[in-house]
């Protein structure tokens, strides 16, 4: 017998409703009456963008923003995605409040004269708006929210058609309305990226919830390589201007990982028990991603992708999709957090851990016991268990199978055997201790059959 079906939260709605409304316009007005404080406001704009023509009739995509903004609400079919969806409202309009207040900027040329229809909502534009409040662009910011929002309700092709080309009208408006500059589009999106990433409708702990201050001296390290990192190329950004600030990307993607580092963990990766990285998660990090995956394919481009440690186990790198199928289609067990599993592979289980660290003895178990799941449904394939280069995380669950589940004498000659298979695997002292209990418990483990 099915569930009766969940009520809407309709008075839930109503009520964020009414609490968002004003925060919008109590923050954004503040904002904007900052700026008017200040002695002088720069701003930040391409020679190229007085090119761009101004069309007064894209003010009406402009406006449907609140419509939608508004509606959204009353579409959430639960109180977790409700609640999930007006914290990134929230969220978004808090960080780029502070962001107009911390660093204000301001248009540089103004709107010519307009008339007709459009004029009146130009003219109620200008009720409550400056020419201040520039980058992040929460127009921006906003539209990507409520693009990610919308999107879960459409099926068809046709009305994601729409609602791609909604979005792009709303994010194009910015600039044939005179609104904005095109720092401010880039950096909005950015902060749109951000909220979704920080607030998962999924049913997964949100990113405040995850953050664990880390006590590993190793991760730490980690973290302050990455921030160095990103203070760099934001650096860099900054200093010269014009294209290189698409530098501030990876500088963002950087921060991102050091935060990883220090306190959220794989989690902050967002990838799931198949390997795939949540869109949010993909774009922030791409620049890092794109630095993982060089460094891996420079680290074993002469190196076969896979070595088989006993019969139907295999060890190796993160395979592309034609390495996969050329080994006769195994199951894989991927250790990634930062690098997805090759699209169109079915069955794969993917248990994430932050490279170059040790993760705690539970989550190798963890690990083994997914190998394990892996072989007794693989109908006679191999499992191919893989990280980024195969060197260390992969190798470290390995020898926590074999001494757990595959009749090894003990985890020294399941290493050994790993080691025997690919003489590259690093493993320092750490990974030993974190190993060493499952060591002890190999002899209550259920036999492989």
């Amino acid at each position: 017998m099915k569930p009766p079906p969940a009520h809407r939260p309709w008075k839930r709605a109503a009520a964020w409703l009414v609490f968002l409304g004003p925060l919008f316009y109590a923050t954004y007005g503040l904002a904007n009456w900052w700026a008017t404080t200040r002695a002088q406001v720069p701003s930040m704009a391409f020679e190229w963008e007085r090119q761009l023509p101004f069309w007064a009739w894209t003010i009406f995509p402009y406006w449907t923003i609140n419509v939608f903004y508004a509606l959204s609400l009353f579409l959430a079919r639960s109180r977790h995605t409700l609640d999930r969806h007006a914290l990134r409202l929230v969220s978004a309009t808090l960080i780029a409040c502070t962001c107009f207040v911390i660093w204000p900027l301001h248009f540089s040329f103004g709107q010519p004269a307009v008339e007709g229809a459009p004029a009146f909502l130009f003219n109620a534009l200008r009720g409550f708006d400056q020419p201040y409040n520039q980058a992040p662009s929460l127009h921006i910011a906003l539209a990507v929210i409520l693009w990610d929002w919308y999107r879960q309700f459409l099926r068809a092709a046709w009305a994601r058609l729409v609602l791609h080309v909604w979005a792009f009208a709303i994010c194009a408006s910015v600039l044939t309305t005179w609104q904005h500059h095109f720092i401010d589009i880039p950096t909005g999106a950015l902060l749109g990226l951000f909220c979704v990433w920080l607030w998962p409708l999924e049913r997964t702990v949100s990113m405040p919830r995850a953050w664990r201050c880390t006590r590993d001296a190793q991760r730490w390290k980690l973290a302050g390589f990455y921030a160095v990192g990103a203070a760099l190329f934001l650096a860099v950004a900054m200093q010269l201007g014009g294209v290189a600030l698409w530098l501030a990307w990876p500088s963002a993607s950087l921060a991102l990982v050091a935060l990883n580092y220090v306190g959220f963990g794989a989690r902050g990766f967002q990838m799931d028990g198949q390997g795939r990285m949540g869109w949010a998660a993909r774009w922030l990090l791409a620049p890092y991603r794109i630095g993982a995956a060089v460094n891996a394919w420079l680290w074993t481009r002469k190196l076969p992708a896979f070595v088989e440690v006993v019969p139907g186990l295999l060890l190796g790198r993160r395979p592309t999709r034609a390495e996969w199928i050329a080994a006769g289609r195994p199951r894989l067990v991927s250790l990634c957090a930062e690098l997805q599993m090759p699209a169109g592979v079915p069955h794969a289980r993917c248990v994430p851990m932050l490279d170059l660290t040790v993760p705690p003895t539970v989550r190798l178990q963890r690990a083994a016991a997914v190998i394990e799941g892996q072989r007794r449904n693989a109908d006679g394939a191999a499992v191919w268990v893989c990280c980024a280069l195969g060197f260390s995380r992969s190798a470290a669950v390995v020898i926590a199978w074999l001494g757990r589940y595959g009749a090894m004498g003990g985890l020294a000659q399941a290493e050994d055997a790993v080691r025997l298979a690919r003489p590259q695997v690093v493993l320092r002292p750490a990974w030993r201790i974190s190993l060493a209990p499952l060591g002890t418990a190999a002899s209550g483990a259920p036999p492989h059959d």
